[in-house]
């Protein structure tokens, strides 16, 4: 009767993972010759583990990742460029906590965008927050908000995220108030957090892109220089995938 008494407590108080790991040591005949420190270390190990799931599976819902991809799952065998004792330095995360950013262009369909969710998928493992979105969506995103009244809302999210991944830059010249909210958003993150941008177009080419040239030029100081960054090539990933299938 107590110990039905405690695991209902525990229920209440949330503690789940605590609650569980309890309801098992009772199943488990020989567990009262282990010391109480050691059951009770067990038990907080197992609520601490349940916590950490929960908070990853939080953090991956928010990052509202568009592919389910793993630092694990990179191919490198492909010849595209990808210099593999380069992402295994990115792979530590120092890069997040020097607030540097990355920068992936190359070819449609050589595999930007599933790099760049398996790196932000790490950083939600180790502990960051991370988001990403296409800019055609975030440009749009942005104007309808300046309509509703929750402008400030969302560029105070973008700014306050450890990644924000914003993928395929430069598909259209930017207009004028697209590039005024990149250049708010790039401000407002410039030496406070991550920003991971993926493009068709080479660095080179963005300055046309953006259009404004010291728009561009303010945009560009921010976001370039401390910047990884990674060139990608080669025929598209999607036609390999196609083969594969068939």
């Amino acid at each position: 009767m107590l110990n039905q008494q405690t695991m209902e407590k525990l229920y209440t108080l949330k503690l789940f993972g605590m609650a569980d790991a309890f309801k098992e040591q009772l199943q488990q005949p020989d567990i009262n010759n282990l010391p109480f420190e050691e059951r009770f270390g067990l038990i907080v190990d197992r609520h601490w583990t349940w916590k950490e799931d929960c908070r990853l599976q939080r953090y991956l819902k928010e990052a509202k990742l568009k592919i389910n991809a793993c630092i694990e799952d990179i191919d490198y065998k492909t010849p595209r460029g990808i210099d593999q004792s380069v992402i295994m330095s990115l792979i530590s995360c120092d890069w997040i906590r020097h607030h540097q950013n990355i920068i992936i262009t190359g070819p449609t369909g050589v595999g930007k965008t599933f790099l760049a969710c398996a790196l932000a998928n790490k950083a939600s493992r180790e502990g960051y927050r991370s988001f990403y979105t296409r800019s055609p969506k975030l440009y749009y995103e942005l104007a309808v908000s300046r309509g509703d009244g929750s402008y400030a809302k969302i560029m105070n999210k973008l700014s306050k995220v450890h990644v924000l991944v914003i993928d395929d830059l430069g598909l259209a010249p930017l207009g004028d108030a697209e590039r005024r909210d990149l250049l708010e958003i790039i401000e407002d993150r410039h030496g406070n957090a991550s920003t991971m941008i993926t493009s068709q177009l080479p660095i080179d080419n963005w300055h046309e892109q953006i259009g404004d040239p010291t728009i561009a030029d303010a945009i560009l100081d921010r976001l370039i220089h401390n910047a990884h960054k990674i060139c990608l090539k080669g025929k598209s990933m999607r036609k390999k995938d196609l083969k594969n299938l068939k």
